[in-house]
């Protein structure tokens, strides 16, 4: 079984992994397994009420986890600037996934690893970063394994990259940027 298909398993039986992202090492798990979600935030020890963010494949695999208005769509993403839209959530987001917020945070991934996870697995994946809460972001393997290989169940081999950093987060309404993207 190769890495995709392993970590794809992994998620369908409810496990939780940590996989090279856009700009550095994300932990994640199907957005709809509710057990594997909260693991996500005990694991890292985030604050619940900051909620969660989705990456996927394809816009398609969003369904039902937006709700855009009507004659809008995610703008195509740019691997070199990855964006984190702030958008309103569908019917099958869950509060764990918005926290406190009345949104949802998503992106399209254009990372190898991260992409071929949400094809193999068929569904958007729960994406946050690979480190404790307040700590630095896992940019590396070797730090993540020394951080994460206790914690996960699946380390997905693989390179962040191309972006040096977390994603912008921008509002899908305003377009008004939250988070500038890292340098």
């Amino acid at each position: 079984m190769n890495a995709i298909a392993r970590g794809a398993d992994v998620l369908l039986r409810g496990g939780v992994i940590a996989y090279p992202t856009e700009g550095v090492f994300g932990l994640g798990c199907l957005p709809d397994d509710s057990q594997a979600v909260q693991r996500v935030i005990d694991t890292k020890q985030r604050d619940a009420a900051k909620g969660l963010i989705l990456i996927a494949a394809h816009a398609g695999q969003l369904e039902g986890w937006i709700d855009l208005p009507a004659g809008n769509s995610l703008p195509d993403p740019d691997p070199n600037h990855p964006v984190t839209w702030i958008v309103p959530p569908g019917p099958k987001v869950t509060p764990a996934l918005c926290g406190s917020h009345a949104t949802i945070a998503v992106r399209l991934t254009t990372n190898p690893t991260a992409k071929a996870l949400c094809e193999a697995a068929d569904t958007p994946l729960v994406s946050t970063s690979a480190n404790l809460s307040g700590r630095p972001t896992a940019r590396n393997r070797f730090v993540l394994r020394r951080q994460m290989r206790n914690v996960v169940d699946y380390i997905v081999p693989g390179d962040c990259g191309p972006a040096s950093g977390p994603s912008e987060i921008r509002d899908f309404a305003s377009g008004r940027v939250l988070r500038p993207r890292s340098k």
